[in-house]
């Protein structure tokens, strides 16, 4: 054997679990299939990389099993994350809710998980392309470019097909499926949602924002997201939109609280208060002019406050706070921010990330079925994914 473990994937997860892996003494080859490293960690946060969130925890995750990254999640937190950048003296700041990006540039993020890698000898090869994956009992083989690399552990580290773009594909699936390991349908996530039918004309207001409340989902599986939501020539986008989406299904119903501050009964009480005033003319004091004239015109209450009965208003009220669409799908994988589904965490030991029918498999970030909200949590599931991996090869 000429290594203890192949990672296949040069990403967050695999670079991560490389450096820890190879820190430990293993003797680690990480075949890449693009010519560079961490090519997602380069374009992430605007080039700046929302490398973690401080707030990461179970709760931030969406899994077949929500308690599956408990552990993982435990034992490699955001702080000690953030020590190591620190101890790398790269500056950062917190954006908003917890998010951290680097002052500087992502290229440091990927700088550091090189050097770490470098400390523990780990060997690192790029322009990879797979061929064949087996396993005899004892070792994998993995041949790549020609030449045949063998190791008694394989961690696939491949990630989702999320922007396929920058070379993502399902490989990691197709190797899951080969080994006997069962695969969480895999879907779009943090992704734009696209409207049709009685929706379309929402999207005349392109490039229209608003603060909202975003919610999706149905049973244990709902997100409730305040953010901002963004009007497109497609649909709806914004950071609410693609928190919402990681939770949402076709067919189901997408609802928006266009005024999540305002208390209940207050367009009863701005009767009262601005009675010649139409309904119109008070949304556009509490949301953009297009958008509140195409609410207005939707919910078909003419005239002045006066003229409209209490339960009238009760009623519009109430679809404001809820206001219901029907997507008609989303923008895709080439849209998406990352992959929802994916190898089952039925088939992983959540201590190790070990495969249970077959020791010496593992997987890790993106390809298992974790999927984080926007904000540094996909990464932090990375860290500490590549973290609990690492440490048991």
């Amino acid at each position: 054997m000429d290594h203890d473990a192949i990672i296949l994937g040069g990403g967050a997860a695999g670079l991560f679990c490389a450096a820890v892996g190879g820190q430990r003494g293993r003797r680690v080859l990480v075949l890449e299939k693009a010519e560079a490293v961490g090519k997602k960690i380069l374009i992430s946060g605007g080039g700046r990389c929302n490398f973690t969130n401080l707030g990461a925890g179970p709760a931030n995750y969406l899994s077949a099993n929500p308690h599956f990254a408990k552990s993982a999640l435990a034992r490699y937190t955001a702080r000690d994350f953030l020590d190591l950048v620190e101890r790398y003296g790269i500056a950062w700041h917190e954006k908003t809710l917890g998010q951290l990006f680097c002052d500087g540039s992502a290229k440091q993020i990927v700088a550091m998980l090189l050097a770490e890698c470098e400390k523990g000898a780990a060997e690192i090869r790029t322009g990879q392309e797979i061929g064949s994956v087996a396993h005899d009992g004892e070792s994998f083989a993995v041949e790549a470019n020609g030449e045949t690399h063998r190791a008694p552990a394989l961690v696939i580290a491949t990630g989702g097909p999320s922007i396929p773009k920058m070379g993502a594909t399902g490989i990691a699936y197709d190797l899951a499926r080969q080994f006997g390991l069962k695969v969480v349908e895999p879907r779009p996530a943090l992704v734009p949602l696209t409207l049709g039918g009685e929706d379309v004309l929402f999207r005349e207001l392109s490039g229209v924002s608003a603060p909202v409340e975003a919610h999706a989902g149905k049973g244990k599986n709902t997100g409730r997201f305040r953010e901002a939501a963004l009007l497109t020539h497609k649909g709806l986008s914004g950071p609410a939109i693609l928190q919402a989406s990681s939770y949402w299904r076709h067919g189901e119903v997408l609802r928006i609280d266009f005024l999540p501050d305002t208390p209940r009964g207050w367009l009863v009480k701005r009767k009262s208060a601005t009675p010649q005033a139409t309904l119109a003319q008070v949304l556009r004091t509490l949301l953009p002019e297009r958008l509140a004239d195409t609410l207005a015109g939707r919910l078909g209450l003419t005239g002045p406050l006066q003229s409209l009965s209490d339960k009238a208003l009760t009623a519009a009220e109430e679809r404001l706070h809820g206001w219901q669409f029907h997507p008609n799908g989303t923008e895709g994988f080439a849209k998406a921010e990352v992959t929802a589904g994916g190898i089952s965490t039925a088939e992983l030991s959540s201590q190790t990330m070990e495969a249970k029918k077959l020791p010496g498999l593992f997987a890790i970030g993106e390809a298992v079925d974790v999927t984080g909200w926007l904000g540094g949590y996909n990464f932090q599931w990375a860290w500490a994914s590549g973290q609990a991996c690492g440490e048991a090869l």
